[in-house]
């Protein structure tokens, strides 16, 4: 069984990607949905102030920290390999790094960038909030299912 210092990491793990699993879960189910309902320039103006407002520290803590930690985590593992536990370590390392930040970085923040450049009242912007609905809530789906995944992995690691 994993213990000590080891173990706080793990621990720390489960509850950070646990937690952006939760954030993305929210999105997911409930707040594009609501954000689509919305004529396209009040739904614009809301994501391009989500936006803004997740770059702050209490989410990117969370969301980056995470991702340090995974890291970390991986890292001990390669270096220790315990006897129990090292795949579900670096499963749950992989899955959140790439399947959660890595695909925020190259599908969800260019979607974010190219709607921060549009104004929200404008043809441009009302043409392509259809598109960017169905493609950041999609990537978001994949975010969501491999940060619970990482959790799960690294509870699994703790049994």
């Amino acid at each position: 069984m994993i213990d000590g210092p080891y173990f706080v990491l793990t621990v720390l793990g489960v509850l950070g990607t646990g937690l952006v699993a939760g954030v993305f879960c929210a999105f997911s189910t409930f707040v594009m949905k609501g954000l689509a309902a919305l004529p396209p320039a009040q739904g614009v103006a809301a994501m391009k102030a989500i936006n803004v407002t997740a770059l702050r520290p209490a989410f990117m803590l969370v969301f980056a920290g995470s991702a340090v930690l995974c890291a970390v985590i991986a890292v001990v593992t390669f270096v220790l390999w315990p006897d129990e536990g090292t795949v579900e370590l670096l499963l749950g390392s992989a899955l959140y790094l790439f399947g959660s930040f890595g695909v925020t970085m190259v599908a969800n923040v260019p979607r974010n960038d190219t709607l921060m450049k549009l104004d929200a009242g404008t043809s441009e912007a009302a043409a392509y909030w259809p598109a960017y609905v169905r493609e950041w809530t999609m990537w978001n789906h994949v975010r969501m299912v491999a940060s619970g995944a990482a959790a799960v992995s690294y509870v699994l690691a703790l049994t």
